[in-house]
């Protein structure tokens, strides 16, 4: 997948004319906003009313307004600070001091997980219980088999194979690497020394893939493998996907309802620019690796382009939830929504 297309409002699209607003960053989005790009298109088609389900007028006008491509949340940072697209998308915060530098405003539009897929025969789906410092230790290398006995330990009826573990990471600048090893960062010192969090990092070892859709290939191809991939995508693969263990000590499955309870605790109102991180959030039903997508836009930029973009983020925000949530994705409540429309008002 390289791009995606929707339609803006018809007065933008007179405006915009064949070159259309311009997006790109988060691979972890790309689902939601591939969805919410149709379904706009066929909103607007129809007047501003949805076709009846298997009417036979599903097709989306011919003309495209959105152009979305999932490049990484680093490279679409890069681009919408570059101008080189009308925004950007990243699964990692930005904070106010780095926002005025650069010139931008950042929103929330849609909350996700980030799991841990395997590809292990004779493991059922869903059989298998890492902690955090387990994981950091087979991705720095500390645990190399899947028959140790650390792993052994937490699933004594699963058959776990004596074969070399295949580790798969990211090897593009993504936010759901900055998620995923601000998670490990915070239950393994010895992660957090070697390695650290961000958007790329020193891998100790691993085979690179480029996107979440990469990783996932990857793990799905690839034996005694194990990856971090975003729900979505390994749900669409069928990807095993392991039980983690949370802050509370509790292991936990992942899916909208843990990603749900990390997200319930998220304090957006007292966040400058929403800067808000999930990642170990409280409660014990609470699914520790979440990733909010932001979007990056220009501050200020009162033109037809943003208003278009701005025109689509509304609808997403407002009439998207139900089909964000069926891909399972968690959005954003409608307190959020209202002060995302608020802070749209006094910085873009």
């Amino acid at each position: 997948m390289t791009a995606m297309t929707a339609a803006a409002p018809v007065l933008a699209q007179d405006v915009l004319g064949e070159t259309g607003i311009k997006g790109a960053g988060s691979t972890l989005a790309y689902p939601v906003l591939s969805r919410w790009s149709l379904e706009y298109r066929n909103w607007l088609s129809r007047g501003g009313e949805f076709p009846a389900a298997n009417s036979g007028l599903e097709d989306p006008p011919a003309s495209s307004a959105l152009e979305y491509e999932p490049v990484g949340s680093l490279a679409g940072t890069l681009r919408v600070k570059d101008g080189a697209v009308d925004f950007g998308a990243s699964d990692m915060p930005m904070s106010s001091a780095e926002l005025s530098q650069l010139g931008l405003a950042q929103f929330p539009i849609v909350i996700g997980g980030v799991v841990i897929s395997v590809n292990v025969d004779g493991l059922e789906h869903g059989a298998l219980q890492l902690t955090g410092p387990l994981v950091a230790d087979i991705f720095l290398g500390r645990i190399t088999r899947w028959s140790d006995p650390a792993i052994r330990a937490h699933n004594p009826g699963s058959k776990l194979p004596d074969a070399p573990i295949a580790v798969v990471h990211r090897s593009d600048g993504s936010g759901t690497t900055f998620n995923f090893t601000s998670f490990l960062s915070a239950v393994s010192p010895e992660w957090k020394l070697r390695a650290g969090s961000g958007l790329l990092v020193p891998w100790p070892l691993g085979q690179g893939e480029k996107g979440n859709e990469g990783v996932a290939e990857r793990v799905k191809a690839t034996k005694n493998s194990i990856g971090y991939v975003e729900y979505v995508q390994a749900t669409q693969l069928k990807l095993n996907m392991a039980l983690l263990q949370n802050g509370a000590g509790k292991f936990v499955r992942p899916g909208p309802a843990s990603f749900q309870a990390a997200a319930a605790n998220a304090d957006w109102q007292r966040a400058r620019d929403f800067y808000v991180l999930l990642t170990n959030a409280p409660g014990a039903d609470a699914y520790p690796i979440i990733a909010t997508v932001f979007v990056l836009m220009p501050r200020s930029a009162a033109s037809s382009r943003t208003r278009a973009a701005l025109d689509f983020f509304r609808w997403s925000l407002e009439s998207g939830a139900g089909s964000a949530a069926a891909l399972g994705y968690v959005p954003l409540p409608p307190a959020v929504v209202q002060q995302v429309r608020e802070y749209w008002k006094t910085t873009l």
